[in-house]
């Protein structure tokens, strides 16, 4: 399995160097161009090189987890990934991995199923960790998903308080009282956000346990509680209807087995001439599939769709597509401070799990950032409604409505978010 091992990191490396300590001692030397990024690994043993050989995209990230691959050199977990990505990206894929990317293509519709009782114990999996855990990486308001940076300079903190403004604009909140569905509410920091700056009244609905705890405790503490409330409930289960229906970083977790349903309810929800947006995830390359690793250790039954995927169930639906922007390295910039925040606060990562867990983690965030920088993930906003004159002839609108935000905020009497 080593020399199997060694024919696969031969068939990858073409871009950059790969040097590899054997456990027998014996350094391999892969790639060689003079450009391009550079990485250094020891392979503990032989049963780590050939679980690897026989599952590289599961057992890769489980042989760093457990410290089977470790690197050397000077070389960090981001080097190491970023020449496997990179070259990755390029097509240079041993044909036995090849085989099985294709032989799990046969059962993703398996893999994504999420009935209501499967999607409540996945997001358990991810969202019910301790939220000491969320707030040691994200920022003051764990909003977790993609930022939104004007300029790219941004801190965290006003990229995220930008992202709820861009949302607000695309949702057209014009005028105080309107009803507005969260799907998959997180925190509660977009609802409040919503309340408090627009007006709006607002029900979130979520599948976590301590989301929904913490949310409605914020709401109390904000006294927004009267105009704020969030649910314990699947989205598939509302039966009202709103003026306004937003989902951010949600619709990953739908599967592709239910988005005629997911879009199904929001057409069912939305007034007639309501507005919806939803923000998700894509993928640029035409359907495929999720990483093993990432669906086992962090997204179970997750899955990043790409747009083709999309459109048809919108289109089944009945909602006309008012807009759709792809926001393209936003995520990457994102889950950059993200992982910057979390090695600063590794140690207290540690206290409340251990280093396995760390290790893990690490490996999530460095994977997801590269995902977006050099695999060419997105993130898509897809603005919905029932009638073609919901929303203005152009997009002008958008940007008026984020600039009028950022004076009402910036006023003295202003206590902003």
């Amino acid at each position: 399995m080593v020399r199997l091992l060694d024919r696969i990191f031969a068939r990858i490396v073409a871009a950059g160097t790969l040097e590899v300590t054997w456990p027998d001692g014996r350094e391999s030397r892969y790639g060689g161009a003079a450009s391009g990024p550079h990485a250094a690994i020891r392979i503990r043993d032989d049963a780590t090189a050939r679980r690897v050989a026989l599952n590289p995209s599961l057992a890769f990230g489980e042989a760093w987890m457990d410290g089977g691959i470790d690197t050397i050199g000077g070389t960090t977990l981001f080097d190491l990934l970023d020449l496997l990505m990179q070259n990755l990206a390029a097509g240079n894929v041993h044909p036995l991995m090849r085989v099985a990317e294709q032989a799990s293509t046969w059962f993703r519709r398996l893999q994504q199923r999420n009935p209501a009782q499967r999607a409540k114990a996945n997001v358990a999996h991810h969202y019910d960790l301790s939220g000491r855990l969320y707030s040691l990486f994200l920022d003051r308001d764990r909003q977790y998903s993609c930022a939104y940076f004007p300029t790219g300079q941004e801190t965290l903190d006003e990229a995220q308080v930008a992202k709820k403004r861009h949302i607000a604009a695309k949702l057209r909140l014009d005028r105080p009282g309107l009803r507005v569905l969260d799907i998959g509410s997180g925190w509660g920091g977009l609802a409040l956000t919503l309340a408090e700056e627009f007006g709006a009244d607002v029900t979130g609905v979520t599948l976590s346990e301590e989301q929904h705890r913490e949310s409605n405790a914020r709401a109390a503490a904000a006294g927004l509680d009267g105009r704020v409330r969030f649910l314990l409930r699947d989205y598939r289960s509302i039966t009202e209807t709103f003026d306004r229906i937003v989902s951010v970083g949600m619709f990953e977790h739908v599967g592709i087995v239910q988005y005629d349903t997911f879009f199904a309810t929001i057409s069912r929800t939305l007034a007639d001439d309501g507005v919806a947006l939803v923000h998700a995830i894509g993928r640029p390359d035409g359907p495929g599939i999720t990483n093993a690793w990432l669906r086992k250790y962090i997204f179970p039954g997750g899955y990043s769709p790409a747009l083709s995927e999309v459109l048809p169930g919108i289109e089944r639906s009945g909602l006309l597509v008012t807009d759709i922007e792809v926001l393209r390295l936003h995520y990457a910039l994102t889950i950059r401070h993200w992982r910057e925040r979390f090695a600063r606060n590794r140690d207290a990562v540690a206290a409340l799990y251990d280093e396995k867990f760390c290790r893990m983690w690490e490996f999530y965030l460095v994977a997801c950032e590269l995902a977006f920088r050099r695999q060419g993930h997105m993130v898509w906003q897809a603005q919905l409604a029932h009638r073609p004159d919901a929303v203005p002839l152009t997009r002008d609108y958008i940007a008026e409505a984020e600039h009028a935000t950022r004076a009402f905020t910036a006023s003295p009497t202003s206590t902003g978010v």
